[in-house]
């Protein structure tokens, strides 16, 4: 669904007469945050101008002031993407949907997971065709993992990846698993087949680990989320380095467990997706 673009067929409702007290250049910037949110690889200034049939002058003007507040951001290459600060704005729209801001009900929790392991803890959610870090807490231990909100993973590598893949509806899992499914190490399952097995397993176990998917020298365990309708909505996972102990390890996994069912148990209503 798109976001952005909802808002002119929005405007209809209220009359003529609001149309009059309309801003233009926020209707362009809206149409510039409208084209972005529909090409997540990015577009350039050229593809805007092109799309939007606007001076150059003006769409440059609109993504620099986008830019300076965090909206969009430019890689290397002169792209612009959607930037981080829409993130903290979105999960107030979710707040408001649904009555649960699930990244404010989860922050203390996952700090006070952070504070106990000393490693760094994830919220993430399902979020189009990729996996979102929702919220983030860091740990203070020595070589402890860096994590961050805003952070986009692959569906089908890692521990919290698999796991909300695990939960989802078949016809939403296949489709998932029509997608290619990048080999980043040798631990990583790229057979649908296998991996549709494998997430099964995961499902069984309610729980979920990554031995070096995405990085050879990155672990991490993962549980479930649920909210009051019982379906799951995120998952907390803890990376931490390769070789870790065995008993230490251990301590993680049940910490990671303990620390999601706590987290369900504070969600006082259902989350949208």
């Amino acid at each position: 669904m798109c976001i952005f673009g909802a808002s002119k067929m929005a405007g209809g409702n209220y009359g003529d007469a609001a149309l009059k007290h309309r801003i233009p250049v926020i209707d362009r910037m809206m149409d510039v945050l409208a084209q972005l949110e529909r090409r997540e690889t990015g577009l350039t200034i050229r593809d805007l101008v092109s799309q939007l049939h606007l001076p150059r002058t003006t769409i440059y003007r609109i993504l620099n002031t986008l830019q300076l507040h965090d909206m969009v951001h430019r890689d290397e290459n002169g792209a612009y993407q959607l930037g981080r600060r829409l993130l903290g704005l979105a999960s107030h729209v979710a707040a408001g949907a649904s009555q649960v801001d699930l990244a404010a009900v989860a922050q203390p929790i996952l700090d006070r997971l952070a504070h106990d392991l000393g490693e760094g803890v994830k919220l993430s959610v399902i979020d189009k065709s990729s996996i979102l870090v929702l919220a983030a807490a860091q740990g203070k231990r020595e070589y402890a993992l860096t994590v961050a909100p805003g952070q986009r993973m692959e569906a089908h590598a890692g521990a919290a990846s698999r796991l909300l893949l695990s939960y989802l509806q078949p016809a939403e899992l296949a489709a998932w698993l029509a997608k290619p499914l990048v080999g980043f190490t040798a631990k990583t399952i790229t057979d649908p087949k296998r991996l549709k097995t494998e997430l099964s397993r995961i499902r069984r176990l309610g729980w979920a680990q990554d031995k070096g998917e995405t990085a050879p020298s990155i672990h991490a365990f993962a549980a479930p989320v649920f909210d009051t309708r019982k379906e799951m909505v995120a998952a907390i996972s803890v990376p931490f380095l390769a070789g870790t102990e065995a008993s230490r390890m251990e301590d993680i996994r049940l910490a990671t467990i303990a620390t999601a069912e706590a987290l369900t148990a504070a969600i006082p209503g259902p989350v949208t997706r």
